[in-house]
């Protein structure tokens, strides 16, 4: 149709521009895989960022593009993620309540942007998320609406962010108390898809809910398990959650120990991965650490 719009405008050249950009950020999103490859985490750092400004532009010249929007969801929640949280663990870690402050803040805003743009993508494939929103039975509902296959990415990312946003704020009630909507995204994106994102939404469904000593840990190790046996162990971020959530709030030290050794140990065992399988090692290394030994009671 838009196509057609165009020769009926004899190639106006805003049109022909709008086709141009549209075809930039399908390419942007194809070409984003080989993203993940990378070792260099100063060289990721600088070049996500650099990323999600360019991302930034082309969502405002083209709003309503679903690949765009895509990108801006997942590359804010990644970028939060990985490099974000990871100053604001360190900071907890070493005591510095201002630089946690600080770095909490800035993770939930970068999360907050991550969801925004998630939003936008859902309503415009299927309207009505903000309403949905009300209760677990209307986000259930919704959600039923999705039936593709293709659809499991969008939910994936949405619901990562929107727990991920959980744990840096925390202290907030609204924030815990809509932790249901990120729950039923990614229930439903494992649905469609159980291993999509490398075992990546069992995995977060998993630190949920073994996110206290009182949780449902049965069924959060149940998840982390199903999540290792599909990724054959070499989405390292799997074993990282698992230990940073189960084994800590079960306080079986063993197997804590166990898992974030196997992240360390491990060659490259997965390049698609690489650089998540690099963070995770980082943040392992600084959970066998006595702080973090500490919160987990060992």
């Amino acid at each position: 149709m838009r196509v057609l719009l165009c020769l009926l405008a004899l190639f106006g050249a805003s049109c022909l521009d709008r086709m141009i950009l549209d075809g930039t950020v399908k390419s942007t999103r194809d070409a984003a895989s080989a993203f993940d490859t990378l070792s260099d985490l100063e060289v990721a750092r600088t070049g996500a960022a650099a990323s999600l400004v360019q991302l930034e532009g082309m969502q405002k010249l083209a709003p309503d593009n679903e690949d765009a929007l895509f990108l801006l969801t997942q590359s804010w929640a990644g970028f939060a993620g990985a490099f974000i949280e990871d100053e604001w663990e360190a900071a907890v870690d070493r005591d510095d309540e201002g630089a946690e402050a600080v770095q909490a803040r800035r993770a939930r805003d970068a999360y907050e942007r991550a969801l925004r743009f998630g939003a936008l993508l859902l309503e415009q494939k299927r309207p009505g998320f903000a309403a949905a929103q009300r209760d677990g039975d209307r986000i259930k509902a919704y959600l039923s609406g999705f039936t593709n296959k293709a659809d499991a990415e969008a939910l994936l990312w949405v619901g990562a962010a929107w727990l991920s946003r959980g744990s840096v704020a925390s202290d907030d009630p609204a924030v815990v108390a809509d932790l249901f909507v990120g729950v039923a995204l990614l229930e439903r994106a494992v649905e469609l898809d159980e291993g999509l994102g490398y075992g990546t939404a069992l995995a977060a469904l998993g630190a949920y809910h073994a996110r206290s000593p009182d949780a449902e840990l049965a069924e959060a190790k149940r998840l982390f398990e199903r999540a290792l046996t599909l990724t054959n162990r070499g989405a390292l971020t799997v074993q990282l959650l698992y230990a940073q959530n189960w084994a800590c709030n079960a306080h079986d030290k063993p197997a804590y120990q166990a898992l974030l050794k196997e992240v360390l140990d491990a060659g490259d065992v997965l390049p698609a991965q690489r650089l998540e399988n690099t963070v995770a090692k980082k943040k392992a290394a600084r959970y066998l650490g006595p702080a973090r030994l500490k919160r987990c009671a060992f």
